[in-house]
């Protein structure tokens, strides 16, 4: 879940609130109704929902997943898995009540074990996660990205001296202006390790 929790909350910092949802949704969606996760989850994904249609001027959607969001998130811990849940639930009261307050001040950031996380702070699996994200959300092949990934993680298994899928990877994340380049220079690469691993498959086929 940590993977997916600080992806989500990286992208939703970047200002990508629409792609945020899309890294809690999936683990989401694994998680009984009802459980602290998951209310932890469908409460932040309304919560970033409702900043979304606030700031796209949908003062009625706005204001009723602002409502919703609440409900979820009310009686979690202020800090609960190390996100701001305290703050989150006070900017949806306000938010309820107002959403035009959108255009006077900035969204709450959110955190994660106090720190504000930027895209740069991710780790390799949080780093993963939001690659796929970022990827679906701009027009970008998110199937090479999951599929890089798969790569990338092999190499970390297999402590490889270095690897072209784990850098690019965190680039694609890192430098929104290169990703096109960085997709291309990822299809080579991954083009590459498929025929190679085919091959050696071969060599075992009757």
């Amino acid at each position: 879940m940590e993977a997916h929790l600080r992806a989500g909350v990286a992208i939703y910092n970047a200002g990508e609130h629409h792609a945020a949802h899309d890294a809690w949704e999936d683990h989401w969606l694994e998680l009984d109704p009802g459980t602290d996760d998951e209310r932890l989850l469908h409460g932040l994904i309304q919560f970033t929902a409702a900043v979304y249609h606030a700031r796209n001027g949908n003062w009625s959607g706005a204001t009723g997943l602002a409502d919703s969001a609440r409900g979820y998130l009310d009686g979690l811990p202020a800090d609960y898995r190390g996100v701001n849940v305290g703050t989150v639930r006070a900017a949806l009261g306000v938010l309820a009540g107002d959403p035009v307050v959108v255009e006077r001040r900035r969204p709450p950031v959110l955190t994660h074990e106090t720190a504000a996380l930027s895209l740069a702070d991710l780790r390799f699996e949080a780093t993963a996660v939001a690659a796929a994200v970022l990827a679906e959300e701009h027009g970008y092949d998110a199937e090479l990205l999951r599929t890089a990934a798969s790569f990338a993680r092999a190499d970390l298994d297999a402590e490889a001296v270095s690897s072209p899928f784990v850098t690019l990877l965190f680039d694609f994340v890192r430098q929104p202006e290169q990703r096109g380049i960085i997709v291309q220079r990822l299809g080579e690469h991954t083009d590459r390790r498929q025929h190679r691993d085919d091959d050696v498959a071969g060599l075992f086929e009757e």
